[in-house]
């Protein structure tokens, strides 16, 4: 049954490998269910709410994908999305993190108007290759950023912007630790190598006395009242022109970071078709329902990863690779009280090491065609620089009209690509 519905054989593959290559995209992307909370926590949000909302988010986006779009292709709250939600939309512009999940509900929504009138799919096929490489790097940079920040190994200059930090600080020196224990099983090809380091870290801590010692393992799952249906409370407070570029800025990040992903991953399954994705709209329109889902449980924009070519690599080929994750997602709602031991420090090196794997794709931009390396290059850097992923986004896809028509290549710009060129601009005149 399982066979015939996933369609196995054709696609080269069997159960076992599926259920493996589940785990090993669990065990990849696990760190998310104590990142996420982490960051979220800084917004003034419930850790153990918001622990559970990410489980059940991934849960509910993940089998979706796998049960209707059938892609190996797990979803869960989206790095780089989550710090803009807390440490931009709450923490910079003093907005209540309930109207800031209102934010992202109403995305959501957007998301699944546009994927069933088929505009998502048109245009994630309308933007060049280049570029769609250039964001998934660009976010790459930017979350190991946001890691070194948050283990002291950068911190803010008067002088110089940004520094190195005092690595004599018990807490930088773990985060140190960690990340140098992390590359190692990473290097060392060791499945779920990020999960490990990880736990490696969080029992060093403990050792040395950085960390407490969990109160217990294993539990009942805490309860998701604090965070559940907050989306709606402050709903009718979105309609100002503050909030409309906060989901503006939720909406071009998560359809460019999905669109990556999706492209990436499905490439590297062997799915693709003439650079183009089949049932992309199946896709996104998992995509999109895990966000409005994820939201009214009380999470930030849940996404594609990227981690699931980690699944891919291990022989995952159907939908049946993201069913097992989904799973394994679902029996992860019990380990809460772990959550006491996942500081920062146990946190920072699993954002660096997601940003090296998310900037692995920089080998396959054109660097030698100045037209099309300007405009990713802008991409790229522009998101860790300016702290905001959609910023780079709307440089990066600005300056590319202008390279490619000053080259004389100007036939060869999709006219979606033109339209979105004349949004960015307005975009970037409305966020200065």
């Amino acid at each position: 049954m399982l066979e015939k519905y996933f369609n196995l054989k054709e696609l080269g593959t069997d159960v076992r490998t599926e259920f493996m290559a589940g785990l090993t995209t669990f065990l990849a992307m696990a760190y998310i269910l104590f990142v996420n909370p982490d960051i979220l926590a800084a917004a003034g949000m419930d850790k153990d709410a918001v622990y559970v909302a990410t489980a059940l988010a991934a849960v509910i986006g993940t089998l979706v994908m796998g049960l209707y779009a059938k892609y190996p292709i797990a979803l869960a709250p989206g790095m780089g999305l989550n710090a803009f939600f807390a440490f931009t939309v709450v923490g910079g512009y003093g907005i209540p993190w309930e109207t800031a999940l209102s934010g992202v509900l109403v995305s959501g929504l957007i998301f699944i108007v546009l994927t069933l009138s088929g505009v998502r799919e048109a245009i994630i096929n309308a933007i060049p290759k280049t570029l769609k490489l250039a964001v998934g790097s660009g976010i790459g940079l930017f979350i190991a950023f946001i890691g070194f920040q948050n283990a002291g190994i950068i911190v803010g200059d008067p002088a110089t912007l940004v520094a190195l930090g005092d690595f004599t600080n018990g807490n930088t020196a773990l985060a140190i630790f960690g990340l140098i224990v992390t590359v190692i099983l990473i290097t060392l090809k060791i499945g779920g190598g990020v999960f490990y380091g990880m736990v490696i870290t969080a029992v060093v801590g403990i050792v040395v006395g950085l960390i407490d010692l969990p109160s217990a393992i294993f539990g009942s799952i805490p309860s998701v009242a604090p965070t559940f249906g907050q989306a709606f409370v402050n709903f009718g407070d979105v309609f100002t022109l503050q909030m409309l570029g906060v989901i503006l800025t939720f909406l071009f990040v998560d359809f460019f970071d999905t669109a990556g992903t999706l492209v990436a991953v499905a490439e590297k399954a062997g799915l693709m078709k003439d650079n183009e994705l089949p049932n992309a709209s199946k896709a996104l329109l998992a995509d999109s329902v895990a966000t409005v889902t994820g939201a009214a449980l009380g999470t930030s924009t849940t996404t594609s990863y990227v981690e699931s070519a980690a699944g891919v690599s291990a022989g995952g080929r159907s939908g049946l690779t993201a069913v097992f994750t989904a799973l394994l997602f679902a029996l992860a709602l019990f380990f809460s009280p772990l959550l006491s031991v996942v500081t920062s420090a146990v946190t920072a090196p699993a954002l660096i090491i997601v940003g090296v794997m998310m900037v692995s794709t920089l080998k396959d931009i054109e660097w030698d065609q100045i037209e099309v390396a300007v405009p990713a290059f802008l991409t790229i850097i522009m998101m860790p620089l300016a702290y905001s992923i959609a910023t780079g986004i709307a440089v990066g896809f600005t300056f590319y009209p202008i390279t490619m028509l000053a080259r004389g290549r100007g036939k060869e710009i999709p006219g979606l690509m033109w339209a979105l060129s004349v949004v960015f601009v307005l975009f970037l005149i409305f966020l200065s």
